[in-house]
This record gives C-alpha cells, structure tokens and sequence, in this order.
C-alpha cells in the first residue's frame, strides 16, 4: 500500500468511525465504545507508519480535481512533509487516550455515544487540514472543527455555564472565519490557485500582490481558532465542556489548527514585515496577558486554559520571527504534555470532588489518593515551566533561540522589531509560567485540612493513558538534536545563553511563588471551604458538572474565589481583580458590540412591528372597508341600481356643462 493511500486512510477512519457511532449509537450501544476507539486507534498506527516512511525527506505530493470551477480549481490534494506527518502522529496518540478516557470518564453517560461520534469527527477534521494540499479542502476541517467544538463544549447543556460557553466559543471563532475566508480568496486571486504547493511557488516568484492586507486578514481567523489576542476569550469559558473534550481541544485539535495554519504558508506571512510584526505584538500581549490571568483563576481547567493560551503565544512568536520549526516542535512538544495536565486535572476534580483550586487548599491527602495523576501532573507541570530535561525545555528554548537570533540580525527573515518584542516577552512570559504552575502544584497537592473523600481506585482507563503521554512529556525534548530534517532542517538545540537566562527567570518565579505560599498558608482557615459538591460513587463527569455548578453558587462566579491564602492574590495584588476578570476583555466587547447589537436588533423589531407592521396591516384594513362598502351597495333592487345609474348620469352631466362654462370663460 503506497504512502499516499495510507495517508487518506489516518483521517477517514475516524470519519467511518463517526459515522458508525452514530449509526448503532442507540440499537447497539455495546458497539459505541469499539467504534469509538479502533478506528481512532488504527488510524494512529497508520500516521505513525507514514511519518517513518516520509522519514522527514522531501515532501510527498499527492492530487486530484476535486470541482471545475470555471476559474481557481479545487483539488483533493495531500501534502505530506515532516510537519504534516509528526502532528498527525500527536493528533492520533492524543485522541486514542482521550477516547479510551473517555470510557471510564463518562461510563454512564446517556449520551455517550454522540458524545464519542463528534469527538471522531473532530479527529478526522483536525486530519483533513493537518493532510491537506489544498486551502479549500483545509477549510472543509477548519469549519467541521468549529462546529464539532460547540456540540462537544456544550455536553453539558443542562449547565448555563456549558450553554453560554459553547455559544461564545462558536460566535468568536466565527468572527475570526469571516476575514479568513475573505483572507483565503484573495490570495487564491492573487496567485491562481488554492494548491499549496503552486501558492508557495507564486510567493517564492514575487507574489501575491498585496501580502500585508492578505496576511492580515488570514491571521485574523488564526486569532480566533488558536485563541489569540483579542479572540482568545472563547477558550477560558470552554473547561466548562468535559475534560476529555478540554484535553482535546487544548492539545491537539482546533487550537493547534491556527499555529499549524501559519506554519504551513509562512512564506506568505513572511512577504510582509509589517504583518510579522503585528503578530509579534499579537503574541507578546497574549503570552504576558494570559500568564497573569492564569496566576489569578481559581478553577484549576481555567489556569490550564490560560496557560494553553500563553504557550500558543510561545508558537505565533516563533512564527513571527520566521522559524515554524520551532514552532512545530513546541506545538508537538506542548501537546503531549498539556495533554497529561488537562487529563490528570479530570482525575483531580473526581478525587477531590471540586474544581476548585480554593477548596482542595483545605484539603490533605489528595496525592495519596490519586498517585498516578499526582505524578504525571508533577511532569508535565515541570516540562510546562520549561525545567529542564523535560520537552518544555527543549521547545520553548528553540522559540527563544530563535527570537534572539532574529533580534541581533543572524536572522533577517523578520525584522528585529519582532524577535526583541518576542524575546522579552518570552522571558516575562517563563517567570509567570513558573509561577502559576508552582501554585497550581501547591494548592492541589499541599492542601492542609481535612482528608479527601475516598473515591476508590481511579479506573485504569484513566490512569494508563497519563503514563502513555508522560513518555513523550520526558523524552520528546531529548530528540531535539535528530529532527533537524523532519523541521526544514534548522537545528532545535538550545543555546547556552537563553537556556541560562530563562532557566534562571524560571527559577525565580517558580520560588517566589513557593515563599509567598508558605507566607499566606497560616490564613487557610479563615475561609470556608465552599464550593465542593463530593459523590463517591458518582462518574467523573458528574463530578466535574456538580462541582462547576457549585462552585458558581458559592462564589458567584466560576473564575475566582475569595481566598485569602491565596499566593496569586498576594502576588499579584491590585492587579489581581483585574487579571482574575481576563482584564475585563468580556466586559468591553460587551458595551462596544454586544449591546450595540441588541440595541440595533431591538430597533429593528419596534420598526417590523409598529412602522412596517402598522403600514401592512393598514392597508389590509382598508382594502377590507372597501370591501364592506361595496358589499353593501349590493342589495340585488333593481330599482337601487337605476335609481344610482340616473344619479351617476346627472351628475356626469353636471360636471359636464360645468367645466364647459369653465373653458368658455376662459
């Protein structure tokens, strides 16, 4: 079987997959969960055979017309370098764990199946644009993403919080895909083609003729999609789908699409200095504005989702200053490890039976109870802080690497503007990674107070999966020195002077975070515990979606508790109001567009019902006094009708010798 075909094979097995499950969902719901898992499984067997057969060589190509369309064809096309094929590798091993997580994490769930078919779907697109040679093609899984996340954020649409948040997550990333699609047309205009291949050959030969107003438009759904200031608000408010969903999303779907995105048309992003340098900014203001957010939320899926975001800031910086292979290999690298943490902090919530970062600091003996998510978490929390021999390390290095190079000119395919905006803020960025990761660890783990319930045993579906991604969480970073030909061949290894540096800054965040800790634990009793909604016997999800629900009614809010033992809050001091509220981003979009949009949409109907509503409704009640007028005039009297027709006559007459006399006179 030829590479090719083994390739269209990865992204359509999760389809049938899809298909299947929903099928048999509800006659044969013993085949959901085999549907659910193989496919998705074999389908990650494939991918890692086609990226030991592409071997990081040349590109393999691969195409056929999909549609005429009179002027720019669309082709089904592959393309498969060694980006492609390596994050096609992390979207399967990834969405393999998250379904068989998924077993154990909804076993009662009655709407599993749908649940376990859209995360499928949600597989095979991610595939589709992963593979895909072809820009309408990748558009195709683009949008069947988006609609897959509302659905999956959703899951728990008895919850306002999982209504509210599906609803935005879709509204946003939808106001970023509107300038995309535009973005997209014009630079298949420009260059003749939407084929990858021929867009890159056309930029190479001096094209398109207006890079900066299409790599501005493009960039805008990149916002969106990868959560990127100031679209990145949506993702936060999504950990109020399940944390396999979360999981997903965060490491290998949807919010890697965008970074994927820019790294597959670099050359037409880096034909404007102008766009390179707004993407900079872009990613300096989201990797320094999402750590200070994270160090201030409560709800431990909300400190992951801002940290999620900071790291994808990490990705659209190193593409800023030109190099998409480290970014790819940050992407990769951040994926497993986000990955363990999203998944372990599903354990977490079920064990402690409360998101809250507040209450299970008044709590003692969860890392007993739970000792393979408190030592997977404990990894990848180190590789996220970038210490090193973990693969956070090695990534985060090459994006800092390369943001120096391009700052002291050794690199001139950004200006310098750009790699000095990502390098200091990627400096910044470690401290407050350091820093909300040691809090995390603390406040989880080194709770005082008394015992977690005893839920039993984890299921080992659960567990199993946190050991499979740990391995790449360790060990990925170590390959960085023998990947050079799968990242266009730019060496990943870390320098001696950014590795000291941000080694150093990561350091003093992380025991700064630790003193002030040790500082603010003698005020843990002073505030009751809250929001803990704990059952035992009752599936994770359950949990999870009780404890979301408590943790409003408690503190009024699913972000914040008011916590004085809280090491952000001294940290962070005034400012921690302000970042606890995503720096009332929520609030602004609210008074300049939300309710300018229901004012308008409220003038709109006063004028349907009482203007336009009032005209028709007038007409008709004239047209029907005619009618009735006229109605009444029919009496069937012959005598009426010939006594009317004299009257007309005469007064015809008269009118007659009237206007007669009129003109005579005149």
């Amino acid at each position: 079987m030829t590479t090719t075909t083994l390739a269209a094979l990865v992204p359509l097995l999760p389809f049938l997959g899809a298909l299947g499950g929903l099928a048999v969902g509800r006659a044969a719901p013993g085949f959901v969960r085999p549907l659910a898992i193989l496919p998705t499984l074999t389908a990650a067997v494939l991918a890692v055979l086609v990226a030991v057969r592409q071997g990081g060589g040349r590109a393999i190509d691969a195409a056929t017309q999909l549609t005429p369309t009179g002027s720019v064809p669309i082709d089904l096309a592959l393309h498969l370098d060694g980006f492609a094929v390596l994050v096609a590798v992390l979207v399967t091993v990834v969405a393999t764990c998250v379904q068989l997580y998924s077993t154990a994490y909804l076993r009662d769930d009655a709407r599993y199946p749908s649940y376990a078919a859209l995360v499928s779907l949600f597989t095979a697109a991610m595939l589709l644009v992963v593979y895909s040679g072809d820009l309408m093609v990748l558009l195709v899984g683009w949008e069947i993403m988006g609609i897959c996340s509302y659905f999956l954020v959703g899951h728990y649409w008895e919850t306002p919080e999982a209504r509210a948040a599906s609803l935005k997550a879709f509204l946003v990333t939808k106001l970023g895909d509107v300038p995309f699609l535009i973005g997209l047309f014009a630079l298949a205009a420009d260059t003749g083609s939407f084929r990858i291949t021929k867009i890159l050959a056309a930029v190479a030969n001096g094209g398109p003729e207006h890079p900066t107003l299409i790599a501005l438009l493009l960039l805008a759904g990149v916002a969106g999609k990868s959560a990127q200031f100031p679209l990145h608000t949506w993702l936060p408010d999504a950990m109020a789908g399940p944390t396999p969903v979360s999981a997903l999303i965060h490491a290998a779907t949807m919010v890697a699409a965008g970074i994927y995105f820019v790294a597959r048309l670099l050359p037409v992003f880096a034909a404007s200095g102008a766009a390179l340098v707004v993407l900079a900014v872009m990613a300096a203001v989201t990797m320094v504005g999402s750590g200070l957010a994270a160090l201030a939320q409560d709800d431990i899926k909300r400190v992951l989702a801002y940290s999620t975001i900071g790291q994808l800031g990490y990705m659209s910086g190193a593409l800023a200053v030109g190099d998409r292979g480290a970014a790819v290999f940050h992407l990769i690298s951040h994926g497993a490890f986000k990955a363990v943490l999203f998944l372990a902090a599903g354990v977490v919530i079920h064990a402690a039976g409360t998101n809250s970062l507040a209450a299970m600091s008044r709590m003692s003996g969860l890392a007993r109870r739970i000792p393979d998510a408190y030592w997977t978490m404990t990894v990848a929390l180190l590789a996220l802080a970038a210490i090193p021999p973990f693969a956070g390390f090695f990534s985060k290095e090459a994006v800092l690497v390369a943001a120096e190079h391009t700052a002291l000119g050794d690199r001139t395919v950004a200006p310098a503007a750009a790699g000095w905006t990502i390098l200091i803020a990627g400096l910044l960025a470690a401290v407050l990674t350091a820093s909300y990761a040691v809090r995390l660890w603390l406040l989880a783990f080194r709770g005082r107070g008394a015992e977690v319930p005893d839920h039993g045993k984890q299921p080992l579906a659960m567990t199993s999966v946190l050991w499979i991604l740990a391995v790449p969480t360790i060990g990925f970073g170590l390959t960085a020195g023998l990947l050079g030909d799968w990242f266009d061949g730019h060496a990943l290894t870390p320098s001696l002077t950014t590795a000291v540096l941000a080694t150093g800054v990561t350091l003093v965040g992380g025991l700064v975070t630790y003193g002030a800790w040790r500082h603010t634990t003698a005020l843990a009793a002073r505030t009751p515990i809250g929001a803990v909604a704990a059952h035992p016997g009752a599936e994770p999800a359950l949990v999870e979606a009780e404890a979301m629900t408590s943790h409003t009614a408690a503190y009024g809010t699913i972000a914040d508790a008011p916590d004085p033992a809280d090491p952000g809050r001294l940290l962070l001091g005034p400012l921690h109001r302000h970042a606890v509220t995503g720096f009332h981003l929520d609030a602004l979009y609210t008074a300049l567009f939300v309710r300018p949009v229901r004012a308008a949409a409220r003038l709109v109907r006063f004028l349907d019902r009482e203007v336009v509503d009032t005209y028709v409704n007038g007409t008709g009640a004239v047209t029907r006094l005619l009618g009735t007028a006229v109605r009444r005039a029919q009496t069937g009297n012959v005598q009426t009708y010939v006594s009317a027709l004299l009257a007309g006559s005469l007064a015809l007459a008269i009118a007659a010798v009237v206007f007669a006399n009129v003109n005579a006179g005149s």
